[in-house]
């Protein structure tokens, strides 16, 4: 599996999104739901993975999942708007006009 470019530690802190639980009860559910996980991708049997059956069959993770990608959406976004600023008008209405066509 290809690595990921190295970064400085400032710039992996910035990016990492997902926060330890505050209380223990939370842990335990993100363990188990990470062991159960693990056991699915390490069984022989299984010839392609298929997330839709982690997450029927691992109890929370989906909620988890979707939590995860709204917290990922809204630094996404905040990126965006950050660098949309840097961008001339020029260059802005080029960017919509490729969104338009797709």
């Amino acid at each position: 599996m290809p690595r990921k470019p190295s970064q400085t530690n400032e710039e992996s802190e910035e990016e990492k999104i997902v926060q330890l639980p505050k209380n223990q009860g939370d842990l335990e559910d993100l363990s188990r739901m990470l062991a159960s996980v693990l056991d699915y991708l390490s069984d022989d049997e299984n010839e392609e993975i298929d997330i839709e059956y982690i997450f029927d069959k691992t109890e929370g993770l989906r909620e988890w999942w979707t939590q995860y990608r709204e917290n990922n959406k809204k630094v996404i976004e905040e990126k965006i708007k950050e660098s949309l600023s840097d961008l001339s008008f020029e260059e802005l209405q080029k960017i919509y006009e490729q969104i338009k066509e797709s």
